[in-house]
């Protein structure tokens, strides 16, 4: 676990503000084209140290955080990485690092898809490879590796020394609590998220600004806006990532949840309570989004199309408003239009909500594994803590325009407008950080969510439905016996 003394997230943020850092991303579906090489990194200081100026490194390395692991130079190590809205160089930056820092090693960087189709094959013969990207679509759910004791927990990492922060642990370096959603499981840490994402609406500031439009406040005020757009025509009000109906529920449905019922309900869905489900929070929040649909804001078309695809036509002005997280700039910069500056927006809540109206999901994301059964899990841990020092973090925000969870990382990089936006709107929320837990414990009842929202969002069913479809699962979990429980506190 992290240590809690290290600096608090509104100074972060406000210092990341400051010298321009942007908010990152976390995982998200495959790019819209292929990945093209990303700009050159931005040069970094000079190598002062007597160990760094041995190894002809572009950075200082103390000695003593050199090899912690005491790598075998002459065994690589073995990559196996998602490349999605991020693209892929990043990896293979990281790769470069690693191996400057140990003259001799090979890190290999296998780019991929869908991770557990392709994978899965290898964890069953018991060669799986030494540090995977556990990302996308098609990602294994962590949780379950964890189940079956396939992932390595990650406390001898942690307590690393950072490999370019002198006189600081690998742990110290990281942004607070990044490293629990989808890492930690009953207070181990199991995985180590290179990302730090806020969600949230974007829209087009150009369009916006052209035509004298407000950002909604309200719930109200956003479905109020809504109907202003239906009937003048023009647009559709919304569209969302039509075959990954995750984005609504786990972006847009989980905010509500918390505006409407604060931390409490949250507590009592994640932590299987009895009729959690019928908690009016629960029922408010699903009539929230169920209205876009009841209302026929959302495009025509929207449920068949994926996640490049709808994004490609909000970015043609055939919509307005579009759930995502941070990736989403990168993942369509190359077919953005130059002039539509999007830009990101907080989840509009409920006057008399009881959760803060302010606040906003924004955590790590893009969780990086290592398997317990490699064959280098200590080349595997070492590629962690190099994709996770300064140098890569600084690299990850100049060149995809986003933030790894590395404090003071971003000093001095040019970031985008959307970007910003999104850093404005974690400012804004100050320690209000939205966390719902429950898909990422069970695994059962996260595809149950994407069924039932995507049944919710075409017509096929009601929240009543969709609640009672809900509760259902959430019980027979609750009662299986080879289902491990995890237990959420905040």
């Amino acid at each position: 676990m992290l240590d809690k003394k290290r600096i608090s997230r509104r100074t972060f943020i406000k210092s990341s503000m400051l010298i321009g850092g942007a908010a990152a991303l976390a995982a998200c579906g495959a790019p819209a084209v292929a990945p093209t090489v990303a700009p050159a990194a931005t040069a970094v200081p000079a190598a002062t140290t007597a160990s760094a100026a041995k190894l002809d490194l572009p950075f200082p390395v103390d000695a003593a955080a050199a090899d912690p692991f005491k790598l075998d130079v002459t065994v690589p190590v073995d990559g196996q990485f998602f490349s999605g809205g991020f693209g892929d160089e990043y990896i293979r930056y990281a790769a470069k690092i690693q191996e400057m820092v140990h003259p001799g090693l090979k890190v290999n960087v296998t780019p991929l898809q869908k991770v557990q189709e392709t994978l899965q094959p290898r964890f069953v013969g018991g060669n799986p490879p030494d540090v995977i990207d556990n990302s996308g679509a098609g990602m294994f759910k962590t949780v379950d590796l964890v189940n079956d004791g396939q992932l390595l927990e990650l406390t001898e990492l942690f307590e690393a020394p950072s490999l370019d922060t002198p006189g600081k642990k690998f742990k110290e370096t990281l942004f607070p609590g990044s490293q629990v959603s989808g890492c930690v499981f009953n207070g181990k840490q199991y995985g180590v998220n290179i990302a730090y994402t806020v969600s949230g609406i974007w829209w087009s500031k150009t369009l916006a600004d052209k035509n004298g439009w407000k950002y909604p406040e309200t719930w109200d005020d956003m479905l109020a806006f809504c109907e202003t757009l239906k009937k003048d025509g023009k647009l559709a009000p919304w569209t969302y990532q039509g075959k990954y109906p995750y984005y609504m529920w786990g972006i847009v449905w989980q905010q509500l949840l918390y505006k409407a019922g604060g931390n409490d309900v949250v507590l009592k869905i994640d932590n299987l309570e009895p009729n959690a489900w019928s908690d009016p929070a629960v029922l408010r929040a699903t009539e929230a989004i169920y209205a876009l649909w009841d209302k026929k804001y959302i495009m025509d078309g929207t449920a068949g199309l994926t996640h490049t695809e709808s994004q490609a036509e909000w970015l043609k002005n055939k919509a307005a408003f579009i759930p995502c997280g941070t990736w989403l700039e990168n993942e369509m910069k190359t077919v953005t239009p130059k002039d539509f500056n999007m830009v990101m927006g907080g989840i509009p809540g409920f006057k008399d909500g009881k959760g803060d109206q302010k606040g906003v999901m924004a955590d790590g994301g893009e969780t990086f594994v290592v398997p317990a059964k490699a064959k280098n899990t200590k080349g595997g841990m070492e590629y962690l803590r190099a994709i996770l020092s300064k140098s890569s973090a600084k690299w990850f925000a100049e060149n995809v325009s986003s933030m790894m969870p590395v404090a003071g990382a971003t000093e001095g990089a040019k970031v985008s407008d959307g970007m910003k936006s999104a850093l404005a709107v974690v400012a804004t929320a100050g320690n209000a950080i939205i966390n719902v837990q429950i898909a990422n414990y069970y695994s059962k009842i996260s595809k149950e969510l994407e069924v039932r929202t995507g049944e919710l969002l075409t017509g096929k069913s009601k929240p009543a439905d969709f609640l009672k479809a809900m509760q259902k699962i959430a019980d027979d979990v609750a009662k299986d016996p080879d289902t491990p429980k995890q237990k959420h506190v905040i």
